[in-house]
């Protein structure tokens, strides 16, 4: 059996993923497989250790410049540097571009966890550091680790699926309760009835999980939120923007 088809499609495009869900394998595959998440996630530790307190932003990678949300998260981006937070996205383009854009216009650290796709998510240009993960779940955490707030804008599954993983995480206290904002009342507006209309009416979560979200339009509301929680609970002290020539020492984020 050739490698190729032994990996079920192309290797290279997400193959090996792929053969590792369809269920049990070889122990010397999964042993090694293991390993390879192991080591992303080292590669992960050492290039994002030194990036300080920052915001992961969250949302879809479809909206271009023009696009109201893009402007939203651009100018959303730009508070959070002015009150000094780094901002880390995904990033892709979209949202994720825009946000790094308003990060970097203001002269914070702008940090991307890129994901390698069959159909290849390029990183965008506003970024000072960035990462390129394999795997969604190392990433995921890498988005999570380094941040002391989220804010979710309009997006698709991706940024459905990466709000509710922090959203469970603090609700089992497996983090601690950082602050969520949403920005969008339009977009969220159903999410919000879900929430209270259905799952705390029929008990799936307490009336009290809501405290950890926070809904506006606003960007200075979203980063003054985001401010106020990261003081008052993490002890944050602030700081200037750090320039991020600094923090990376002169060198190529490469």
């Amino acid at each position: 059996m050739s490698q190729d088809s032994r990996w079920g499609k192309d290797y290279q495009n997400g193959g090996e993923e792929r053969y590792f869900l369809e269920g049990a394998h070889s122990r010397t595959f999964e042993f090694f497989h293991a390993f390879s998440v192991f080591f992303e996630m080292i590669k992960g530790f050492r290039k994002l250790h030194f990036i300080g307190p920052c915001v992961t932003v969250f949302g879809s990678a479809r909206f271009d410049e023009n696009h109201l949300y893009y402007q939203l998260a651009r100018k959303t981006s730009q508070e959070l540097a002015r009150l000094g937070f780094g901002v880390m996205t995904g990033g892709g383009p979209g949202i994720m571009e825009a946000a790094n854009r308003g990060a970097k216009e203001n002269g914070a650290l702008s940090i991307g966890c890129n994901i390698n796709l069959p159909r290849e998510q390029k990183h965008n240009p506003y970024l000072d550091i960035w990462v390129e993960f394999k795997y969604f779940m190392v990433r995921k955490f890498m988005l999570a680790k380094y941040s002391y707030g989220f804010i979710a804008f309009p997006g698709g599954f991706g940024t459905l699926d990466e709000l509710f993983e922090v959203l469970t995480l603090i609700q089992t206290k497996k983090m601690k309760n950082f602050p969520i904002v949403l920005v969008g009342n339009h977009f969220w507006e159903p999410l919000k009835y879900l929430l209270e209309e259905r799952l705390i009416r029929n008990a799936t979560i307490d009336s009290s999980d809501m405290r950890y979200l926070f809904f506006t339009d606003s960007p200075e509301e979203a980063a003054n939120f985001i401010q106020d929680v990261a003081l008052k609970q993490f002890n944050l002290k602030y700081r200037k923007i750090i320039s991020p020539k600094k923090i990376l020492g002169e060198k190529s984020p490469n």
